[in-house]
């Protein structure tokens, strides 16, 4: 299968933004700071990360998330592997990666190995720490058929108001039934359609202070 490959323009020569759905790949201010506070954070990782902890992620993107949480698991000299599941359906060519990373000297410093399989075409990845696996197609087809649950994810896809397909009814179903019992979510998005499709897919949902300029943010845990 080819890839069919994000459609990009370049906001002051270092920002990615979709032009498929008009939407910047990462914060503008300051993405990295905001894959910590929303994503790490939010689902507590520091506390809860352990041997054979799965996360699952909606919108792989540059592959920022992956490399945060690689360098959060190597800070925190655990011992153990980390599982690292991402849907994607239009993943960036290695070269945009690479120049969007050059933004995140902290992230870009520990992507070599990332980087290097990447552009060989790979998908499954053998990371420092981590076993990585991006899903590329449609999250409303692959999602269902992924056999995994996930101890955390990160729903991290372009906004609910220009990407409403990632955020449907149907589509945060599958997330529910693909958590483990007391697994968590965290999002950027404060969206009352998406916090009220969380709720009915089994979580208790919070609405917690966002990054930034971003007011609110929401987190969650499953429940039932």
């Amino acid at each position: 299968m080819v890839d069919q490959r994000a459609e990009l323009d370049w906001r002051d020569g270092v920002i990615p933004v979709s032009t498929r759905f008009d939407d910047p790949y990462f914060s503008l201010n300051d993405g990295l700071a905001e894959t910590r506070h929303v994503f790490l954070a939010g689902n507590r990782l520091e506390a809860r990360l352990c041997d054979g902890f799965q996360i699952a992620e909606l919108g792989f993107g540059t592959g920022l998330n992956l490399l945060a949480v690689q360098i959060l698991w190597a800070r925190m000299g655990a011992p153990g592997r980390l599982r690292f599941t991402s849907f994607e359906a239009f993943p960036m060519a290695a070269e945009d990666i690479a120049r969007a990373l050059d933004h995140f000297p902290e992230a870009r410093a520990v992507a070599g190995p990332f980087m290097a399989q990447w552009a060989t075409g790979r998908r499954r990845l053998d990371l420092p720490g981590i076993e990585a696996e991006i899903i590329i197609g449609d999250a409303r087809d692959t999602l269902s058929a992924w056999p995994g649950r996930a101890d955390a994810w990160f729903l991290d896809g372009f906004s609910p108001a220009k990407n409403p397909e990632l955020w449907s009814d149907s589509l945060m179903a599958e997330v529910g039934a693909h958590t483990n019992l007391h697994g968590s979510f965290a999002t950027y998005t404060a969206a009352g359609a998406v916090r009220r499709a969380l709720q009915a897919a089994g979580f208790q949902v919070d609405r917690l202070p966002g990054h930034g300029r971003k007011r609110h943010m929401t987190v969650g845990t499953r429940q039932t």
